[in-house]
C-alpha cells in the first residue's frame, strides 16, 4: 500500500523560505515513478506545483518558477519541496503525490496516489 507523508508545513512570513518533505512507503521501484506537488488553498481547486520524473526531468507552474525548487533523494525515497521569496498567494495546503508511470504527464493531471497534505501559511 504507497503512503506518502508530508511535513515541513508551517507559518512564514512574505519572503521567507520553508522546505517540506515527503517520506514514500509500501513500494518499490521508487525510483521508477514520477513524485510531484500540489496544492490546494481554500475555495479553490487543487493545482500542480512541481513534478519530478524518474529520470530527473522537471515541470513546474508558472507562478512558482525562480522559487521553488522539486528534487528527489531515490535512495532514501525522499521528495522535496524548498520554497523561497514565499508570498501571501503560496497559502495552501500542499500534497505529496506518486504518478503511476516514470513519466509525469499524468500526474500533472492529477491521476497518482496522495498524501494528507501539510499546511504551507504565508503572512504579509
Amino acid at each position: 500500500q504507497v503512503q506518502l507523508v508530508e511535513s515541513g508545513g508551517g507559518s512564514v512570513q512574505a519572503g521567507g523560505s520553508l522546505r517540506l518533505s515527503c517520506a514514500a512507503s509500501g513500494y518499490s521501484s521508487y525510483s521508477s515513478y514520477c513524485m510531484g506537488w500540489f496544492r490546494q488553498a481554500p475555495g479553490k481547486e487543487r493545482e500542480g506545483v512541481a513534478v519530478i520524473g524518474g529520470d530527473g526531468s522537471t515541470r513546474y507552474d508558472d507562478s512558482v518558477k525562480g522559487r521553488f525548487t522539486i528534487s528527489r533523494d531515490d535512495a532514501e525515497k525522499i521528495l522535496y519541496l524548498q520554497m523561497n521569496s514565499l508570498e501571501p498567494e503560496d497559502t495552501a495546503m500542499y500534497y505529496c503525490a506518486r504518478g503511476w508511470t516514470r513519466q509525469c504527464g499524468g500526474l500533472w493531471y492529477g491521476r497518482g496516489d496522495w498524501g494528507q497534505g501539510t499546511q504551507v501559511t504565508v503572512s504579509s
